[in-house]
């Protein structure tokens, strides 16, 4: 894939920071000595658990240099890791290991959640939050334009980038063996953009990436350009002008055990 733009990223710095301020809010601890922000991005996610537990250890971990290098200068005293969030597992027992907005992006992530389950420390939390709009406009509309036209069948291996997020039970069946107990639960979040223009600039920077980054400089703008029309049509403009984006997403709190 393409790199990261943590700038591009960031234009909707409200929006992607709702999900793990709603997801903290469900923590069930009181303290902690070592909080790993697994995905952290531009620590965007990673400043929101600095003030939740001031005097812990804060570690940002990311596959991305680019992203890791906003994290450093937003959060110069906190520690930030270059890792395979697919292959990590941490050195010592952490407190809480918290995910936002990644592991849609991991291999057979149930694998790697159990994993990290069993890698806390007594009593401590895994904490993830997944989108789970596979199935939204915003999203079939991608595969839609990705398999017709010049680019169709160069971009299959685009379409299998992102995981299918399993139903609940699946996450609950899984888990639960190590766990303690475990919530779950689903938000829909409905935010005002200005135009179909902005939900495409929302998703160049994440969902939209694996297909971009197989398509030239001159593809590129002719698929930006069907999937944005496409869009306009999914989500027809509100009373000020301004459109209404529908994201659902999931939510796992699960405590291991004792």
């Amino acid at each position: 894939m393409s790199s990261w733009s943590p700038t591009h990223y960031l234009r909707f710095e409200d929006e992607r920071t709702r999900p793990p301020r709603d997801l903290l809010a469900r923590v069930p601890l009181a303290d902690a000595t070592r909080v790993v922000d697994i995905g952290c991005g531009p620590a965007n996610s990673t400043e929101l658990l600095a003030e939740r537990f001031s005097a812990a250890e804060i570690i940002g971990l990311d596959s991305s240099s680019e992203m890791l290098a906003t994290a450093r200068q937003r959060m110069p005293d906190a520690t930030f890791i270059e890792a395979d969030i697919s292959r990590w597992t941490p050195d010592v027992a952490v407190d809480l290991l918290f995910a936002n907005a990644v592991f849609q992006w991991v291999p057979d992530h149930l694998s790697v959640l159990a994993k990290l389950l069993e890698c806390l420390a007594p009593g401590g939390v895994l904490a993830i939050q997944v989108p789970d709009n596979f199935d939204e406009p915003s999203h079939y509309l991608m595969r839609e334009v990705a398999s017709t036209g010049r680019w169709g069948n160069r971009l299959e291996s685009a379409k299998a980038d992102r995981d299918v997020i399993p139903a609940p039970r699946t996450y609950y069946d899984r888990l639960k063996p190590m766990a303690a107990r475990i919530d779950i639960w689903h938000t829909l979040y409905n935010h005002p953009l200005d135009g179909p223009g902005a939900i495409v600039d929302m998703f160049a920077s994440t969902g939209l990436r694996p297909y971009l980054a197989l398509l030239t400089e001159d593809e590129r703008p002719e698929f930006l350009g069907e999937y944005r029309r496409r869009v306009a049509e999914a989500y027809p403009p509100l009373i000020d002008g301004r459109v209404l984006l529908r994201f659902p997403r999931l939510f796992v709190v699960a405590v291991k055990r004792e």
